[in-house]
């Protein structure tokens, strides 16, 4: 059955966050099963106002480098890397920590406050790439031209401790899915154990990036469901992804979801989660397609510049006048 909340009601729970107060599990239901566009604009101008009470006016953005490509033993059913699937990637081992330095400081260029070295794998790998690793974020951090983060898989309390001490400020380790429909996107690992890399990650004095994928098959109950999961974790940063198919994965067919609806995600996560960063990543492009500016409008506080893993990204000049073009500013190291 589909909720039909009123403008009115909608102005009701948005002044409650206004106000400080949680939302209920099923006040944020109802926002995400919206179906009628004049109550979703409707929400989406919320999502904009929540975020500016909260966040300001200031964007942050971050950059990445696919550090290590292909051959993830993985079975992720929308990663391109998986060495399960056929696809068409350019796969090779640790890039020489000039190439990842050099990635950082175009990033810095390029406006971005946030930098991260992203390996593919269950983890990090062996101990000579870890110190590889280890040495380039020493290098990042003592240059100071962006604060380095790393999404290196799941890791344990030591490999943390060493990530802490050399520099690094955030680690990234997305939950993908929710927990009831997790099993549907990975059977090598499990949801738990991606629950636990956080919690590691926590332990050893790290700010926290986690998200997911939207489009990737769930119900908009269980959309709602990761974004509470972030909330009881007290995630950083939500990154918030939406599929992009790509040919050779299992999920090559799975039709996208309309902007309209991605949009409404971005208000609702907002409304979830007040005065947390939300940065839109990969498959923006894609998903919101001319509209891309009203993600800020929605709630969002950040975007992903740059390319992304295996996908080209936007011009980066081009984020830059959006965020311009809308009054806004961006967040400076």
């Amino acid at each position: 059955m589909q909720t039909r909340l009123t403008e009115d009601d909608i102005d009701r729970i948005g002044r409650a966050v206004l106000d400080g107060q949680e939302l209920p599990a099923s006040e944020l239901l109802g926002l995400m099963e919206l179906v009628d566009p004049a109550a979703v604009r409707w929400l989406i101008a919320w999502g904009g106002r929540v975020r500016d009470r909260f966040l300001g006016p200031a964007v942050e953005l971050c950059a990445i480098v696919n550090a290590r490509s292909g051959r993830c033993p993985e079975d992720c059913a929308f990663c391109a890397q998986s060495a399960g699937y056929r696809t068409d990637i350019e796969v090779y081992p640790l890039l020489a920590q000039k190439d990842i330095l050099d990635a950082s400081a175009r990033a810095a260029r390029a406006g971005a406050r946030r930098f991260s070295i992203v390996v593919s794998g269950r983890g990090p790998g062996g101990a000579d790439d870890f110190d590889r690793m280890v040495d380039a974020v020493a290098e990042m951090a003592g240059a100071a031209r962006v604060w380095p983060c790393a999404s290196l898989g799941l890791i344990d309390e030591a490999r943390a401790a060493r990530l802490k001490a050399a520099g690094l400020v955030r680690y990234h380790h997305n939950l993908e899915a929710p927990p009831s429909f997790f099993p549907e996107i990975c059977t090598t690992h499990t949801y738990a154990d991606r629950v636990r890399t956080i919690e590691v990650a926590r332990a050893a004095g790290l700010e926290i990036c986690a998200g997911g994928i939207i489009g990737l098959g769930e119900s908009a109950a269980q959309r709602l469901e990761l974004g509470l999961e972030l909330r009881v974790l007290g995630v950083d940063s939500v990154a918030l992804n939406v599929l992009d198919p790509i040919p050779g994965t299992p999920l090559e067919g799975v039709p996208p979801l309309p902007p309209l609806e991605v949009l409404k995600t971005i208000a609702v996560f907002r409304l979830l989660m007040p005065a947390t960063e939300i940065r839109t990543c990969g498959g923006r492009e894609r998903a919101l397609r001319g509209v891309q500016p009203m993600m800020y409008l929605a709630g969002a506080s950040g975007t992903m510049i740059g390319d992304y893993l295996t996908t080209a990204g936007r011009d980066s000049g081009q984020d830059l006048m959006d965020v311009q073009d809308l009054g806004l500013c961006l967040a400076e190291i």
